[in-house]
């Protein structure tokens, strides 16, 4: 999986979607940090016209130019429905975020991907991987490290 989440962060583009409309929340925070960071991060959420000072989509298929990965911070539910747009748009890798709690990832939504050939990201958070990160996201990114070895 490291490997696979070094691409998708060697992406410079790629849609974010499930962004809150709290200018406060954790997603909103990971969209400015990747901002910041020089990535072209296209917004996607059907609530939002706009966010951050950046053109918000409400689909991924909306996106143009298309977009060929995708971040999702979307509940579960909803993640089995985006992963049936990004199929749509052309999209061919996904990662479906975990930090805290639940996260994005559904077991349906990971059996769609792979049954249509698109990569996916099961849980982690892009914080983990981002060179430079604060000490909290660098220990989580560790232990991440640690115990997937553990499993393979």
């Amino acid at each position: 999986m490291e490997n696979l989440i070094q691409r998708f962060l060697a992406q410079r583009r790629f849609a974010f979607v499930g962004l809150s409309r709290n200018p406060a929340d954790f997603s909103r925070l990971l969209f400015r940090e990747l901002l910041a960071r020089g990535y072209d991060v296209v917004a996607v959420n059907p609530h939002l016209i706009a966010v951050e000072d950046r053109h918000c989509h409400a689909r991924v298929q909306e996106i143009s130019p298309a977009v060929t990965a995708a971040l999702l911070l979307t509940p579960p539910a909803v993640t089995e429905t985006v992963v049936e747009d990004c199929q749509e748009a052309g999209v061919k890798m996904v990662w479906m975020h975990r930090g805290a709690g639940r996260g994005s990832v559904s077991r349906e939504a990971v059996g769609f991907c792979r049954a249509r050939g698109i990569e996916v990201i099961e849980g982690a958070c892009p914080f983990m991987f981002l060179p430079r990160a604060a000490l909290i996201h660098r220990a989580h990114g560790f232990l991440h490290r640690l115990f997937a070895r553990g499993a393979a």
